[in-house]
């Protein structure tokens, strides 16, 4: 039954599980990766509209219990369909109008046979799981379930999953194209303990068995790696923030044992870093939940309106400016970087991760934004300028798409650049402040991709840019103007993987002074001053570009 069941449901197209051990370990690799990142008619079949998470964190025995709720409405009719859940967790049962519902697994997917579901009908059905979850052991970059202690010994819990996917710890259609609607999350931890998670707090129940069920709601469109608890011994304290859509409320958890130097800290930063992202992006996106920083047990992700913090109440990023300018040792890299992905990562989510250079790129960029606001447009430069030096331009920022495979590195300090180029070419701050505030209004609580955040992007600066985030997106390697000054005459080209390459760039012309010039792949020449050689020769640099003397 199950071997026939697994061909109806992954539509005959298929291995079983049987062929699958027959499979090298590359083949199994790639068809895990198939089942985590492909958009399959097993999950374009429902949409999700919201989940009841309600789960114990068991900290002694490093365990999860507990139950999902899927709310969905069908996008067309279907028999089965795939949720995510990783392997090691055990799903005990998935039960549909009271009753229990066949299922069988392959690698993190979970396949689901239903009676018959009709097109538009909205129906529900919960999955019972439990098991011990990857323990993450480099959080936040590896991902899975933190579990240490702050130095009184208190238990200190969190979890952080971006990229691995939040199918390592709970049950839900795991992939980015569809955020859930609302949601509400029950996390019951020891009744000693506090447990913050996303949205605003609906109150607690204390539990017979030592435990404390405390719920909290969504009320917003959220992607899965954004939820996420917050278990331990903590100090709270709120605020209001007055933006641009009214009153915002801000709360901050820290623990109770560092909530004397915490509070001082973030007060620096907080109101005029929302001040300078509203100025830049639009109103803060998620006013219906508010905004809260929460102290966790690892540096920091962009746990929607839960933002982690684990910079040690430190100015720049541990206490180093990774731009190497002095600018950054300012303020609090992860406060602002964090914060910055509430508008791009959660408010503008992609479809894929592949695409991720959306959400790290521009958030990044928000980092020289917040410096520009506070330090000068100078100051701003130099900030994104001095994050070059990271950049290895080896592999393209944009990944392997349908695989959950995200792109190189580079995204961020690589995307920043790229951002900032398009502001020069742009070459009017409103217009470009008004391009990155239409994209968070455009895009809205939604998903998107990075091929329409380019159309929008070129759409609304009147600029042709398809070769150039083709170049810059889809190649490892930036554009190279190559030059060499003879007889009072330049002569220059782009030397590019895209044919047609054509980014008008400023170059020196003249001394002090720099001139659009518009190079193409073929040779052209301008006149010089005579105070411009090759030696001494340079383009502009806010342009993100190399340069390279002909021979």
């Amino acid at each position: 039954m199950k071997k026939t069941f697994l061909a109806l449901a992954l539509l005959g197209s298929c291995l079983t599980v049987i062929a699958q051990d027959m499979l090298g370990s590359n083949a199994k690799n790639d068809r895990a990766k198939f089942l985590r990142g492909a958009l399959t008619d097993l999950r374009t079949c429902y949409d999700i509209n919201y989940y009841h998470l309600d789960v114990k964190i068991d900290i002694d025995n490093k365990s999860v219990s507990g139950s999902n709720e899927f709310a969905f409405t069908a996008t067309k009719d279907f028999e089965s369909l795939q949720f995510d859940l990783f392997e090691n967790l055990k799903v005990e049962k998935v039960v549909f109008k009271g009753k229990e519902l066949p299922f069988i697994r392959e690698f993190a997917a979970v396949f689901v046979k239903f009676p018959k579901i009709k097109k538009g009908s909205k129906e529900r059905f919960t999955v019972f799981y439990s098991g011990n979850p990857q323990i993450a052991k480099m959080p936040p970059w590896d991902g899975g379930f933190i579990f240490r202690k702050d130095k009184s010994g208190n238990p200190f819990v969190s979890v952080a999953c971006q990229g691995l996917g939040a199918s390592v710890w709970w049950p839900n259609k795991d992939h980015q194209s569809d955020e859930v609607d609302s949601m509400l999350v029950s996390i019951s931890a020891p009744k000693d303990l506090d447990c913050i998670a996303n949205g605003r707090y609906r109150g607690k129940t204390d539990g017979k068995d030592g435990y404390t069920k405390h719920n909290w709601f969504v009320g917003n469109p959220i992607n899965n790696y954004s939820i996420a608890f917050y278990i331990g011994k903590y100090a709270h304290w709120t605020d209001t923030y007055n933006g641009e859509d009214g009153k915002l409320n801000l709360d901050f958890y820290a623990l109770k044992e560092d909530s004397a130097k915490a509070r001082p800290h973030w007060d620096a930063d907080v109101k005029p870093m929302l001040k300078s992202f509203e100025y830049w992006f639009g109103p803060y996106p998620w006013y219906k939940d508010g905004y809260k920083l929460v102290q966790a047990p690892h540096l920091g992700m962009e746990h929607q309106s839960a933002v982690a913090y684990g910079n040690q109440f430190m100015k720049g990023y541990l206490g180093q400016d990774l731009s190497g300018t002095g600018n950054g040792l300012k303020w609090d890299f992860i406060t602002i970087h964090e914060t910055g992905h509430e508008w791009f990562g959660n408010n503008i989510t992609t479809k894929d991760i592949a695409d991720m250079w959306v959400h790290e790129g521009f958030t990044t960029y928000s980092e020289a934004l917040f410096t520009e606001s506070t330090q000068g447009k100078k100051a701003g430069e130099d900030y994104v300028i001095g994050q070059r030096k990271g950049i290895g331009n080896k592999k393209p920022v944009i990944g392997i798409y349908n695989t959950n495979t995200e792109g190189d590195g580079d995204m961020y300090s690589k995307g920043a650049n790229i951002i900032h180029t398009i502001r020069q070419l742009v070459n009017n701050d409103e217009k470009f402040r008004q391009i990155l505030r239409g994209l968070n209004k455009t895009f809205y609580h939604s998903t998107t991709t990075s091929a329409a955040v380019e159309a929008f992007i070129a759409k609304q600066s009147g600029l042709k840019l398809d070769k150039f985030f083709d170049q810059y997106l889809r190649h490892a390697k930036i554009p190279t103007l190559e030059y060499k000054i003879e007889n009072g005459e330049l002569k220059y080209r782009w030397l590019t993987d895209v044919v047609g390459f054509d980014m008008p760039v400023k170059v020196s012309l003249r001394a002090n002074e720099y001139t659009l010039v518009k190079p193409s792949n073929e040779w052209q020449s301008i006149k010089v001053d005579g105070s411009i050689n090759s030696d001494n020769f340079s383009v502009e640099r806010n342009f993100y570009v190399k340069t390279k003397k002909a021979e």
